[in-house]
Parts: C-alpha cells; structure tokens; sequence
C-alpha cells in the first residue's frame, strides 16, 4: 500500500471541497479504491501508487482551475475527472473547462464572477505586445484601463507560473495638494498612494489569497524610491503614475530590470504632479526610448476610456489644460 501527503498552499478547502464536502464526494466516487482523508490544508492518500498517481493528475487539474477561474463547482470537479455529466447539469455549467474562452479572451477570472478582459482595441494591443516585448510603456488619460489592464497581465503571469512575483509601485507625489503628516508605520503612510493598485488586485484575487500573497511578498506593492540598489528578476513588474518620477528616478527604476522580468510603466503626461521646473521622467523615456527594440510604447485616448461615459465628455471638454 502506498501513501502520499498533499498541502494546500493557496487553494482555500472550502472552495476545494464545496459546501456540505459535495466535490470531496465526486472525488471519491471516481476513485473508489483509494482512502482519501482530507483535514485543513493536508490532504492524505492511502491505496494502491498507480491509484495515487491517477488523483494526483486529477487533483492538480481542478486546483489548476480554481487559480485561474476562483471558483469551483461539483460540474466542474466532474468534467475534470471525466465522470459522466448529465445534458441538464451541462446546460447549466458556468464556465467548462473545454470553452472558457469562447465569446471573448479573459485576461484572468476573479472573485464572484469577475471576468477581467481587454475592452478597447488598444487595451487588446497591450495584451499581445507584452507577450512579444520585455518592457512595455502605456500612456493614457484617466480611465482608459491602462492599469487595471496591466495589473491583469501581471495576475495572470503569476497564475501561469511564468514568473514567481509581482511587484507594483508608484511615485509617492501629492496630486496638487498638500496631504501633511500622515501617522502609523512606512506602510500606513505610503498606502494611500499606492490604494488604486491595491483596488485592481482586489477584484482579480480573492482576499485570502491576496493577504497570504502580500505577507510572503509574492505581491510586493512598495514606493518607487524602494526600487533603489536592487535587481528585479523572475518577476512583472509596473510602474504606475509614471508622469510624477524624474528623470533619475525613472532611469534607476528601467535599469533594475533582471534578465527574466516584464516590465509595464503606464502614466499620463497631462497630468504631472510634480513641481513646474522639475522634468517629467517619463516625457523623457518616451523621446529616448521610442526605437529601442524589445520596448513598445502604446497610446491609450478618451475612445479607451472604460469609466463612465461622462469621464471621456470631461477629458473632451478639458482638452489640453
């Protein structure tokens, strides 16, 4: 007889398991000569090794699905191990595993339903350029996606094991007022700088997850000045709000890049916070960089602005100011 231990690292059992263990049970209805006790996070195997290995592939399917779609359903556990599902149950499957990207391309699948894709045909252009460029800059007014889009790329780079982590930062400059002291720890002052970045992973992560992923850094989300003397490797990283760093800050910030790391830095250059005689950095990456192979600059307009329709009538009736 053979036995294997298997530890839950990010899956939650209550979703693995569904309610009142109604998946555990279709687990063992399709391995009946296998013992399966399942406790917390450890799952325990007992039975004969080519049983075993049969689960284990199974098993690393389903957990597979539930990172990518974050949810799963006793249809879905089935279609998985290949039991026989009825038309009716068929009928009723939110998201099959053979077509889940019919009617669109998803970009990552979040909590509740959260479906993330490319909405505009610029945001679709930012999905095929990083697949094809190491470092990609998107300029864009407000509410052309330009970061929630990023953020989604670097998701599902992490959920497809193509890099180990994420790290999300910003300049930490005021938007044209004055914030004075700000108390608690480093992270309590600099979060509400970085509280859009926070928001976008909200809605692709479920909180569990996202608060295990921050405590053991696999999601970093940290000021620009800490990018200063290190080397950023097997990871996506975005600069956010790229208009407000200097020329210094944003050549140190492109010159971290490891040799296996994506790069996003998105920004809006009719809106630079930072003081009237100071240059903006990202006006320069942008003149400098426009020829560099392996680098893609995309412009994002008010035609991407996927916020409410009055938002592209204001950046309209705002024009150049």
């Amino acid at each position: 007889m053979s036995e294997l231990n298997i530890t839950l690292e990010y899956v939650n059992p209550a979703v693995l398991w569904g309610a009142q263990n109604e998946h555990f049970e279709v687990f063992k209805k399709q391995f009946p000569k296998l013992r399966i006790v399942a406790r917390g996070n450890e799952v325990k195997l007992l039975g004969d090794g080519r049983e075993i290995s049969l689960f284990k592939e199974s098993f690393d399917k389903v957990i597979a699905h539930i990172e990518q779609y974050n949810s799963l359903t006793a249809n879905d556990v089935e279609t998985i191990l290949g039991a026989p599902v009825s038309s009716d149950i068929s009928k009723k499957m939110d998201h099959p595993v053979a077509s889940s990207h019919v009617g669109g391309e998803p970009i990552v699948f979040g909590p509740n339903g959260i479906v993330v894709k490319a909405r505009t045909a610029n945001q679709r252009r930012m999905v095929e350029s990083i697949i094809k460029n190491d470092i990609l800059f998107a300029i864009g007014p407000a509410g052309t996606g330009k970061t929630y889009t990023a953020v989604a790329l670097a998701v599902r780079a992490l959920r497809n094991k193509e890099i180990r982590r994420i790290i999300l930062t910003r300049p930490a400059v005021e938007a044209g007022e004055n914030l004075g002291f700000l108390p608690g720890d480093l992270k309590e002052k600099v979060d509400p700088y970085l509280r859009p970045l926070y928001d976008a992973l909200d809605d692709m992560i479920p909180a569990e997850k996202l608060k295990i992923f921050l405590e053991n850094r696999t999601i970093e989300v940290a000021p620009l000045a800490f990018m200063r003397g290190r080397t950023l490797d097997n990871c996506f990283v975005i600069l956010d709000e790229a208009q407000n760093a200097t020329d210094m800050q944003m050549k140190m910030f492109l010159t971290r890049m490891g040799p296996t790391a994506k790069f996003i830095v998105t920004g809006d250059v009719t809106q630079i916070d930072l003081p009237k005689k100071q240059q903006s950095g990202l006006q320069t990456a942008l003149r400098l960089l426009d020829d560099v192979e392996g680098i893609d600059i995309i412009y994002l307009s008010g035609g991407d602005v996927v916020r409410h329709k009055l938002v592209r009538r204001i950046l309209e009736a705002y024009g150049d100011i």
